[in-house]
């Protein structure tokens, strides 16, 4: 019985990546690959919930959870805009676009985050911080690069980039592959319009 390492997240408009990408492209120059795993922008998107390794039985009880709990709430919109990265702007992790969303969305996702629970995956350990990830600072970075990269993330200008609608939640598997990883969508739960 294989294994499926899964996800549950909101996907972004086409027009709102290549946004994003354009925004970004010049901090992607001077950082470089060496320093971080750029996401690709066709991979952006808002994770809600990461699961981890799920088999077939297991995915049928997410499938039958998330209908259940997308049919709680009503669609949404959040604005994209800003950058930063995690922990800390002194030992970058994360790189980030930043969101402005409804108080739903944070409850949505405590929701999941239950439910998720309740059928035996582990609980995030932090709270909840609604972003987008641009890219991951390579671990084997130095004191120094983290001030480049600090210094990087400072000088990037990222305004308004727009705004998405958010209609449905996705169910994605995540093939790892060495040039980075492949989302399969797996199942949709759209939300309510009413």
């Amino acid at each position: 019985m294989a294994l499926l390492r899964a996800f549950l997240a909101c996907e972004l408009p086409i027009a709102l990546q290549d946004a994003i990408q354009t925004a970004t492209d010049g901090l992607r120059a001077t950082l470089g690959d060496d320093l971080v795993r750029w996401v690709p922008a066709y991979n952006i998107h808002l994770t809600l919930k990461f699961l981890g390794e799920i088999s077939p039985p297991g995915m049928d009880r997410i499938v039958y959870m998330l209908a259940t709990e997308a049919d709680n709430w009503r669609a949404f919109d959040v604005h994209v805009g800003g950058i930063g990265s995690f922990p800390s702007p002194r030992r970058p992790r994360v790189l980030w676009i930043g969101m402005q969303a409804p108080a739903s969305l944070a409850s949505l996702q405590h929701d999941l985050e239950s439910a998720s629970a309740g059928l035996g995956y582990e609980p995030e350990g932090r709270g909840f911080s609604p972003h987008l990830t641009i890219g991951r600072v390579r671990h084997n970075a130095t004191p120094a690069d983290w001030q480049k990269i600090q210094a990087a993330v400072r000088q990037a200008e990222v305004g308004d980039l727009g705004t998405a609608h958010v209609g449905a939640i996705h169910l994605f598997k995540s093939d790892l592959q060495p040039t980075g990883p492949i989302y399969t969508k797996l199942y949709t739960a759209s939300l309510r319009t009413d």
